[in-house]
């Protein structure tokens, strides 16, 4: 019996829009643990990735950003930069997904579309991720590794125009039609990567990817409920076996009600203060 071979695919930008953090900043921390940065390279990282997040679409910021980068991780061991992120996936990036994209992820799948994750974070911390949602396609920034560390040279900066270029080129090798795929982002950086599918969607968008998405009259979401994919997994097989639908209505209604009594009681204390 042989599969159906996906016409479309459906690519989401990773931070603010499935995780609701930035993925880099996320493991500046158990970078600076690990001996690989210091203090003053961690603000400076921080500083840089928010620069860029704020005048992503700028070319001359794109290039500042890479170099430097490029430049930071310069010696590293991959293998030790791999066990970090994977030591500390659960607890600084599986609490910050978000419910709303798990179930449009669901959603492609269950229509045959292929998923894939875009993202300008390293290929090192973008594919765990993916593979936490079940992602094996992953179009993320490529560092040039000679002997088993990054010699401090960029292969593939997957930010701006490149994003769009990577998914077209995807697009040829798997027999995608463009105009049947979708696209996710909350950034105007990545309004090229939203205008080379037919169904471009604006994810929690910053000022000017809104301003946008409302001339060109396209989808504008909110995804505010971030969650953890393995609490709930573990809750579901705590649990006695019942039908799938079951369990789908299960978790509806909880997070119904659950949002009914955050609701209540906000409106609550509102109150009293």
């Amino acid at each position: 019996m042989s599969l159906r071979k996906p016409t479309g695919a459906a690519f989401f930008d990773l931070d603010k829009t499935v995780i609701a953090k930035s993925s880099a900043l996320a493991f500046g921390r158990p970078l600076y643990h690990g001996g690989l940065m210091g203090r003053r390279e961690v603000l400076k990282a921080a500083y840089t990735q928010l620069a860029y997040l704020i005048a992503g679409a700028d070319d001359d910021q794109m290039a500042r950003t890479r170099d430097y980068l490029a430049q930071l991780c310069r010696g590293w061991e991959v293998e030790q930069v791999s066990q970090i992120v994977a030591e500390t996936l659960g607890e600084l990036i599986d609490p910050y997904i978000y419910a709303e994209a798990v179930d449009l992820i669901a959603e492609h799948r269950d229509a045959g579309r292929d998923v894939v994750l875009v993202s300008a974070s390293g290929d090192e911390m973008v594919r765990p991720i993916g593979a936490l949602l079940g992602i094996e396609d992953v179009i993320a920034t490529r560092m040039v590794i000679e002997d088993g560390r990054y010699t401090g040279e960029v292969a593939f900066f997957a930010a701006g125009p490149a994003k769009s270029e990577a998914i077209t080129e995807l697009a040829a090798e798997r027999g995608y039609d463009l105009a049947d795929c979708y696209a996710y982002s909350d950034s105007v950086s990545d309004l090229p990567m939203l205008e080379t599918v037919g169904h471009p969607t604006a994810v929690n968008p910053d000022r000017a990817l809104r301003k946008t998405a409302t001339e060109r009259e396209w989808p504008i979401m909110e995804f505010r409920h971030p969650i953890s994919l393995r609490r709930r997994l573990q809750a579901l097989r705590t649990k006695p076996a019942v039908p799938a639908t079951v369990v789908g209505v299960s978790i509806g209604a909880a997070l119904v009600g659950g949002l009914i009594w955050y609701s209540r009681n906000r409106k609550r204390r509102q109150r009293v203060a």
